[in-house]
């Protein structure tokens, strides 16, 4: 089946003391970086198994010292990988709209990030869905920003570059620029991203049967209480 749509996925490579930093302490940079992996994979998982979707990858960093690093190559292998460009994160995601529009012309784009892996295959077609009728979607966080942003013309991306990003309003500065660029957008179901070891927690027991579950049970509970 020829792809429908794009599912962009903005990922870190999962390099100790460069991943999920957020999570340091209670554990340490290694557990931390294997804990980023595990969730990237997660995510792939979830977007390799839709049969109408295109799979794209806007990555940051190398893989040469990444946490599992043989197993994310293969993944990644699945996708079209793009570097991501330009400064700051809000330009950052408007390029890999930009550069995933110019790989795969003319397909809708669901962005989300590497943070979520409890997401499912079935949640991300319920978003490519709703760009039948809207211009976009956008799934809010429980932190304030947001875990998807569906587009149906990714060029329409271009107002993140002028969105402040990690912050409690994120997601409803995000809504206001593009509504105010006159699109029509849907809302996504709410999802907690992993910042924090609580986050972690709650994230692990929604998804228990997962590679990021498993990863947070192999951190000792003393690493993760010292």
């Amino acid at each position: 089946m020829s792809a429908r749509y794009a599912v962009l996925v903005v990922a870190k490579a999962p390099v100790p003391g460069e991943a999920k930093t957020r999570l340091c302490p209670p554990v340490t940079p290694r557990q931390a970086a294997d804990l980023a992996a595990a969730s990237l994979l997660d995510t792939l998982d979830a977007v390799l198994a839709l049969p109408d979707a295109a799979p794209v990858i806007a990555l940051a960093g190398a893989l040469d010292s990444a946490a599992r690093r043989d197993e994310v190559g293969r993944a990644l292998a699945r996708c079209t990988v793009l570097p991501q460009r330009g400064e700051g994160f809000g330009a950052r995601l408007a390029h890999a709209h930009a550069d995933t529009a110019a790989a795969l012309p003319g397909l809708p784009v669901v962005q989300i990030g590497m943070d979520t892996p409890q997401v499912t295959g079935r949640l991300l077609a319920s978003v490519a869905h709703e760009l039948v009728s809207a211009d976009g979607v956008l799934g809010p966080a429980a932190d304030g920003g947001w875990w998807a942003l569906g587009l149906r013309d990714p060029a329409r991306a271009s107002v993140l570059d002028r969105v402040p990003m990690s912050r409690r309003d994120t997601a409803a500065r995000t809504r206001a620029a593009l509504e105010g660029s006159g699109l029509r957008l849907s809302e996504a179901p709410r999802l907690r991203d992993v910042d924090t070891i609580a986050d972690a927690e709650l994230v692990a027991a929604a998804a228990p049967d997962g590679r990021f579950a498993a990863a947070l049970r192999a951190v000792s509970w003393q690493a993760v209480t010292r």
